[in-house]
């Protein structure tokens, strides 16, 4: 597995990082086992973020007396100085740790500059005055803001969606961050888990040399696929492209990415899977979506009011009320036996 230089940062590593999030839904014990298992088989990134319950605490407690054989990225969601603050000494307690490797700004909606009135980019230069942190990052799902905080030259990384199903205008915030040496994170490389060929989607981003994806992994055999390729990389072949190709196609258009960013909803509509049930249910085992609470989730989608704040929220501009109606529909028409997935 070829290594990655993350832009300025100097940090080198393997293209093939770990994401945490998954692993807040496993036990402290399980949790150690995997990323312990993912740090002997050869990653050496490792992204978690103050917004995922305890899962910082589990990679405290799996690195402890480690610290210097690998790198730690954690974000914070904080919009007030005092509350960052509060959330970065947080993760470094809950992480064991006297700094952090990389440190971003977490979905953020806005990029943070000098004299702005917020205070939020003086206080990650101050934390890195004082040593806390080494390196300042961000992420975003939002493309404009997103290429605004590259181009800005204030952040060392950049973290943003990434995937074989990605569009032009991804693929210039990669080749932009390329350009002005901002290291790229890949998160969401499994497109919230519409993409189930770890092949191809490794194969991709290999073709990225300045991108470093992280897996989101939860259980044993997942980590298993991605330390695989420690040992032989996926060539993108023939076969693998127009595998690919037919993804795009199929994936086209207006479709839920699970980012969440709609939610809460007023009326308790789970809409991050409920607006994409119809694709999850044809690409991922279908008998747990089919299960009656997943019915009586999809059912919720009739107590829509139709306020509009999810659109409002959307990243992608997703019409969303029409989506979760469309999804209800072709739901029942797989409960009822008239489509077979």
């Amino acid at each position: 597995m070829r290594n990655v230089t993350l832009g300025k940062t100097g940090i080198v590593v393997p293209q093939n990082g770990f994401g945490a999030l998954p692993i807040q839904r496993d036990d402290m014990e399980m949790s150690v086992e995997i990323l312990r298992k993912a740090y002997e088989g050869g990653m050496r990134y490792f992204d978690t973020a103050r917004a995922y319950s305890d899962s910082e605490e589990k990679l405290g407690n799996a690195f402890e007396g480690m610290r210097d054989k690998i790198y730690i990225a954690t974000k914070t969601t904080a919009k007030t100085p005092e509350q960052f603050w509060k959330d970065l000494e947080t993760s470094l307690t809950n992480l064991k740790t006297d700094y952090i490797d990389v440190y971003q700004f977490h979905m953020v909606t806005q990029c943070y500059r000098p004299g702005d009135g917020t205070g939020m980019y003086e206080c990650m230069v101050e934390a890195k005055k004082q040593g806390k942190i080494k390196h300042i990052g961000v992420t975003s799902h939002r493309i404009a803001v997103a290429m605004e905080c590259v181009e800005s030259g204030l952040y060392e990384t950049m973290q943003f969606p990434f995937s074989y199903l990605a569009d032009e205008k991804d693929i210039a915030l990669v080749k932009k961050c390329q350009e002005l040496e901002v290291g790229f994170i890949a998160m969401k490389g499994l497109a919230g888990g519409l993409i189930t060929n770890s092949k191809a989607a490794m194969g991709f981003m290999l073709d990225y040399p300045n991108v470093v994806p992280i897996w989101g992994i939860q259980r044993m055999n997942e980590l298993d696929e991605w330390l695989s390729f420690f040992e032989k990389e996926p060539v993108m072949t023939d076969e693998i492209r127009a595998f690919i190709e037919n993804e795009r196609k199929e994936l086209s258009g207006d479709f839920c990415r699970g980012c969440g960013y709609c939610l809460p909803c007023a009326a308790g509509i789970e809409i991050n899977n409920c607006a994409r049930m119809s694709l999850m249910i044809r690409r991922a085992p279908s008998a747990g979506w089919l299960s009656p609470e997943w019915q009586a989730k999809m059912e919720k989608i009739e107590d829509c009011i139709n306020c509009g704040a999810c659109m409002s929220r959307c990243p992608y501009g997703l019409k969303t009320p029409e989506l979760l109606k469309k999804n209800l529909a072709d739901y029942r028409r797989v409960i009822a036996g008239e489509i077979t997935v």
